[in-house]
């Protein structure tokens, strides 16, 4: 299968690695990154280790069986501009928040699919990748129920060697990982701590209850997510990704502007009561980024 990763920073190169090994895969990305892929590889490290020889570029073009977009929530519209130069069948978001998939379909005519992805990465310098846990990569519908398309490209990302859930209820599950980085992302970013803080604590007390408030969020908006649901999922992540740093806050570490609009952001969007966590961790995460003139 050609594929085409739109978004190669950490999370898009370690999965466009990874299928290279059976795929024809090409990274869409950014100098040096792209120049140092094309000229040595990209190199894997931490969990896997392996190097692959995909494909890189700067810019999309030729045909494609599949795209798969992880670039940032908010360079959404741009990615779906970019891809509209690019004929593909199917298009896999594996991004942060909620809408993503909406606005790649309204501006593309391939089927889109809804994606997670519990792998954990980072960028270590142009060429270099580390895996800092391995996870799975669940698609399926974007509105749910069974997708010929999300199967096919279940198929071929197993292939890979990629744990690979195709799904019948996507929307529930878009919803439960909008809840635990609800709850880790802001949390970790504002108190420079690794996820594993957020297993007992202070710490742990307000992520929960940011979880909490998602999920009775979730639930006004037709969605069943238990509170029980929610927060047993966030042990579980705090558990396995306790040595990783979550993205925002590599985001904030780097003086990057973050995905909170599409995360604490979309929960007070989408709120018919208050929820008064997530209002906080979007104000706190917003101010810095105001103060750096990154919005």
């Amino acid at each position: 299968m050609r594929v085409v990763v739109f978004g190669a920073g950490s999370l898009g190169s370690l999965i466009g690695g990874l299928l290279a090994d059976e795929h024809d895969v090409t990274l869409i990305g950014r100098e040096p990154h792209v120049r140092a892929v094309r000229d040595h590889g990209l190199e894997i490290t931490g969990e896997i280790e392996t190097t692959s020889y995909p494909g890189a570029a700067t810019a999309v073009s030729g045909p494609a069986e599949l795209a798969i977009v992880t670039v940032k929530s908010y360079d959404t519209p741009e990615a779906a501009r970019a891809l509209q130069a690019l004929d593909t069948d199917v298009v896999l978001s594996l991004q942060n928040g909620l809408g993503n998939e909406e606005a790649l379909d309204e501006a593309l005519a391939a089927t889109v699919l809804a994606g997670t992805c519990t792998y954990g990465a980072r960028l270590i310098e142009p060429g270099v990748v580390r895996c800092t846990g391995a996870g799975e990569v669940t698609l399926g519908a974007r509105s749910g129920g069974r997708s010929e398309a999300a199967e096919r490209v279940g198929n071929a990302v197993r292939r890979a060697g990629i744990d690979a859930t195709v799904a019948t209820d996507m929307p529930r599950r878009l919803w439960e990982k909008l809840a635990i980085n609800a709850g880790i992302n802001a949390v970790t970013a504002l108190a420079r701590v690794e996820n594993g803080a957020l297993g007992d604590g202070p710490a742990n007390d307000v992520a929960t209850r940011a979880v909490r408030e998602t999920a009775h969020v979730a639930r006004a908006n037709g969605i069943d997510l238990p509170d029980e649901r929610a927060t047993a999922a966030l042990d579980t992540v705090v558990e396995t990704t306790a040595a990783n740093r979550s993205s925002m806050y590599q985001d904030l570490e780097a003086g990057r502007r973050t995905e909170i609009d599409a995360i604490n952001g979309a929960v007070l969007e989408r709120a018919n009561d208050p929820v008064p966590v997530n209002e906080t961790l979007a104000a706190l995460v917003r101010a810095w980024e105001r103060e750096r003139k990154l919005r």
